[in-house]
């Protein structure tokens, strides 16, 4: 059976110490904060990127260099078979396209996964794949398998404020006011390839609720409906509120006694367009193998 080493990179919320935990690889994405380069979980912490965001900074995000990417695969293929790499959605970074153009140069030993996740649903994906070369697929079998599966997943994010999308031009400085005169929270969906509006709430309360009514459709329409055995994996993502994602939780697991839930940050790279606040509530198919 080919030794095979999984691959994600920081936008799917697994630490570089988790990684080391559960036998996979994180590349960390880069960030240029006032002119300084950053790298997640490296030299760029949670608390760190926060006071800096809230302090007003310049902030942009880019993909990782080809050189990095490169030298992480040399390395792995000294003392692995073969690689599965698992990066963010293509729809919201370049970093998947590169990657896979990188690829072609390695004979079929880096398979690229373009199955467009991010944050917690990514980082099932990137279980999912250690679980099947576990079960003896091969690098080439794992990633198609993954894109297959990619729509068995959903996630929702409700932002507590639009003045960072506001400030990357996302929506316009009158929307904004608006939206802000009116206390909306917007509800995002990243459905496949892009972040797209869902609906907007009114109160944190009725925002949670659309969200969890949403994930309660998605499993009941699109993925066979709750099970007394769970068949599904449920997780919540935040910005910088631990505490809201924590009080989340207590709210859904009265409604899901019988399913464990994961929470993580979300990912920095989504994190510096939505600001702090943000609450998502996000669920995977479990796979059958």
């Amino acid at each position: 059976m080919a030794k095979i080493a999984i691959v994600t990179d920081s936008n799917s919320g697994i630490t570089q110490a988790q990684a080391s935990e559960m036998g996979m690889y994180v590349l960390p994405m880069p960030f240029t904060i006032n002119g300084k380069n950053y790298f997640e979980d490296i030299n760029l912490t949670q608390e760190k990127f926060y006071g800096m965001l809230t302090d007003g900074a310049a902030i942009s995000t880019s993909q990782p260099t080809p050189d990095s990417v490169l030298s992480l695969w040399d390395d792995l293929l000294k003392t692995h078979d073969e690689i599965v790499h698992i990066p963010m959605s293509s729809g919201l970074s370049g970093s998947c396209q590169s990657a896979m153009m990188l690829a072609q140069d390695y004979d079929g030993k880096v398979q690229v996964v373009n199955n467009q996740r991010i944050s917690v649903t990514q980082r099932h994906s990137a279980l999912d794949a250690k679980l099947l070369a576990e079960k003896g697929m091969n690098a080439l079998q794992i990633k198609e398998f993954l894109e297959a599966d990619k729509f068995n997943s959903s996630i929702y994010i409700m932002l507590d404020t639009l003045f960072y999308l506001k400030k990357g031009g996302r929506i316009t400085p009158a929307a904004a006011a608006i939206g802000t005169m009116l206390r909306l929270k917007p509800v995002l969906t990243i459905q496949g390839e892009k972040l797209d509006a869902f609906a907007k709430a009114r109160t944190t309360s009725q925002g949670k609720n659309i969200m969890i009514n949403a994930i309660k459709n998605d499993v009941e329409n699109r993925f066979g409906g709750f099970k007394k055995e769970p068949n599904i994996w449920l997780q919540i993502a935040y910005t910088h509120d631990r505490d809201a994602a924590l009080e989340y939780k207590k709210e859904i697991q009265e409604l899901f006694p019988d399913y464990e839930i994961h929470i993580d940050p979300l990912s920095l790279s989504v994190a510096c367009h939505i600001g702090p606040g943000a609450l998502a509530f996000a669920c995977c198919k479990k796979i059958e193998v």
